[in-house]
């Protein structure tokens, strides 16, 4: 009779285990697939005043547009430092998502402004650092996409019983989506026109 007790002591005690341990491991795959967001935003930034210096010989009369731009910038890393502090907490997901839709507006308004200029279109070092900016945003939209499924998966098995017993038990708090937050007209397709 004593060694069935024992027994089932073992059996909960290795239980308990795994499901903790499964939860650890969950939250570490969202905390590493945040790390590859935040390697690509530091691209992203890296890009930005490059782009604002090139940019800067040709649109000197659009000096506001040049200086939104370095101001989203710098809003944008301090969001993405606070974030990478604390990858998942909500109101740093937020704070991030806000500044990253505010400096893709800023920046499609530069884009935009530049179409005017046709010798800084035509430029070799602004399409080139266009070029780079967009495959980096497409980077940062896959490195997204995999944090965002790794934060579902954590939280789906935190809110799951047994799990969600343990999460309150040792502290495994909800983590936040990344989520863009370009306003509903940003989000329209751009009308492009050929005549």
């Amino acid at each position: 009779m004593g060694w069935i007790f024992l027994g089932i002591i073992v059996a909960l005690a290795v239980w308990a285990i795994a499901i903790f341990n499964g939860l650890v491991a969950l939250r570490n795959q969202f905390k590493n697939a945040f790390a590859q967001i935040d390697v690509q935003l530091k691209r992203r930034y890296d890009l930005i005043p490059n782009l604002v210096e090139t940019a800067k010989g040709y649109i000197k009369h659009e000096r506001e547009t040049l200086e939104a731009v370095i101001k989203a910038r710098n809003q944008a890393v301090a969001a993405a430092s606070a974030a990478s502090a604390a990858p998942g907490n909500p109101a740093a997901m937020q704070q991030l998502g806000q500044a990253e839709g505010a400096l893709t507006g800023v920046l499609g308004r530069m884009f935009a402004l530049a179409e005017s200029y046709p010798d800084l279109k035509a430029n070799q070092n602004m399409l080139s650092l266009q070029e780079e900016l967009s495959s980096t945003e497409n980077k940062v939209a896959f490195s997204r996409q995999a944090f965002n499924d790794a934060v579902m998966a954590y939280n789906t098995k935190r809110e799951s019983f047994p799990g969600n017993i343990f999460a309150g038990v040792f502290g495994f708090g909800a983590a936040e989506l990344l989520q863009a937050t370009e306003s509903a007209e940003e989000r329209k397709a751009p009308k492009v026109s050929f005549t």
